[in-house]
């Protein structure tokens, strides 16, 4: 047999391609593939719980120490590992806020793993839509003074949930909305997908350094940490009770120890070289920001991410998609692409030969008259008709979306931009909902039969 191992090995066959091309890195995961704090044998490390490795969901030898250095680094009252990515910590810790379901105050910012596990748990989300004060195309923040009102008019809620930074790297007033839920005797819990660095840059930018109670945290996408490693913080002690059944009831019995380990290193370099690594990467990226906008780019607006680029490329003459590619003929991958932006993710783990070719790239970007953009309204938050367990648990169909008024929607619809759920689960889909998602070239939802 002459076949060299891998040859018919079709996934293996594409990495190895795109790997070939050789492009700067502006993606996740923050490691950037270079294996930034890995040593060189952790793949051998690739082992199960055993009698001196732990067990994940117990922790009480090496895991558990490794997840009590993570609290003290983030200021938390506990800390816990997942190898099942960020979504692992957000369905934890709406189980530990909300037990038995229930009512939750919740940003219309959101990711799907969240409204599926809203649908698992028996929670019904009351719904709080982000004012559009981060800049066109872009979805904006949720204010306090928003949260506070759904806060009195359903006082039976059992937590806040928010997203903050979203995708494009906006930040929303956390300091603020945790004292709205302070006084409302309530958690707040924060998907931090894309901030788990935040602890480190802008001062101390970080959930948990605001006042959030729960911060969900998938340090992989910035930070040097295998695929699929996540912290969940937790400030206080009274919301940690139950933390690791809760994970238990969604994670797998077989954890990653490479992940986990990739965590505890990536928190051990963070104590000894985080703070001056992020300092640098904060000034090289405050710098590519004032070259981009002495280009005529537009950025978002408000308090953002300080090393996060997200850049407004209709502003300078060419669709984000389009943009996307032409950085991808020049040798770099960016994270993200809409109609109008094009994101990158920016770590420490980022070279200086990749910076140098951003910055070429800007400097050498065709310059043209701004384009003009769909500047739609959102519109009004639909009528429920059924809670999200109902929908997503129902069967279901395909349908075009011009048969769709009236029909009650089975999963959500989310066109970016503005990245904000038009419809969601239990929802019936209205005129100006279709009117809406046909401007983004939707022509089909998924609804109950």
């Amino acid at each position: 047999m002459n076949a060299k191992l891998g040859e018919s090995a079709p996934l293996y066959q594409a990495l190895m391609q795109h790997k070939s091309l050789g492009r700067a890195s502006y993606h996740t995961p923050g490691h950037k593939s270079r294996g930034g704090v890995f040593p060189a044998d952790l793949l051998s490390l690739d082992y199960t719980e055993l009698p001196d490795t732990d067990s994940l969901f117990e922790a009480e030898g090496p895991i558990l120490e490794a997840e009590r250095k993570a609290a003290n680094l983030f200021g938390a009252h506990r800390t816990v590992f997942s190898a099942g990515g960020c979504t692992l910590c957000i369905q934890a810790m709406l189980r530990a806020a909300a037990p038995q379901g229930g009512e939750v105050v919740t940003g219309r910012i959101i990711h799907r793993s969240a409204v599926n596990t809203m649908a698992l748990l028996g929670i019904c989300p009351v719904w709080v839509l982000p004012r559009p004060d981060a800049g066109p195309g872009l979805p904006g923040r949720i204010h306090p003074n928003d949260v506070q009102q759904a806060l009195r008019e359903h006082p039976g809620a059992k937590a806040v949930y928010l997203t903050s930074p979203d995708y494009y790297g906006t930040l929303a007033d956390i300091a603020g909305i945790a004292r709205v839920c302070r006084q409302a005797g309530v958690p707040l819990l924060v998907d931090n997908a894309h901030g788990a660095h935040l602890w480190y840059v802008g001062g101390g930018m970080h959930p948990i350094t605001q006042g959030a109670d729960y911060s969900a945290c998938s340090a992989h996408k910035t930070l040097p940490v295998l695929t699929g490693g996540a912290w969940l913080n937790i400030r206080e002690e009274k919301w940690s009770h139950g933390i690791k059944e809760a994970m238990a009831l969604f994670g797998s019995t077989s954890p990653s120890y490479p992940v986990m380990a990739s965590l505890d290193l990536c928190r051990e370099w963070l104590e000894m070289e985080g703070e001056a690594a992020f300092a640098r990467l904060e000034e090289q990226v405050g710098r590519l920001k004032r070259l981009a906008a002495a280009r005529g780019f537009g950025q978002p607006e408000g308090v953002c991410d300080p090393v996060r680029l997200t850049l407004n490329t209709a502003s300078v003459g060419m669709e984000g998609q389009k943009a996307a590619q032409w950085l991808r003929e020049r040798g770099i991958e960016p994270e993200y692409a809409d109609a109008g932006h094009v994101v990158f993710i920016l770590t420490p783990m980022n070279t200086q030969e990749d910076l140098v070719r951003l910055e070429q790239a800007l400097l050498g970007f065709p310059i043209g008259s701004p384009l003009t953009l769909p500047k739609l309204a959102l519109p009004p938050l639909p009528v429920k008709a059924a809670d999200p367990r109902e929908a997503v648990l129902a069967s279901a169909e395909w349908i075009p979306l011009d048969q769709s008024v009236g029909r009650v929607a089975a999963q959500a619809a989310c066109p970016c931009p503005p990245g904000v759920p038009v419809v969601m689960p239990g929802e019936t889909v209205s005129e100006k909902t279709v009117e809406f998602l046909s401007n983004y070239r939707i022509s089909t939802i998924k609804v109950i039969k």
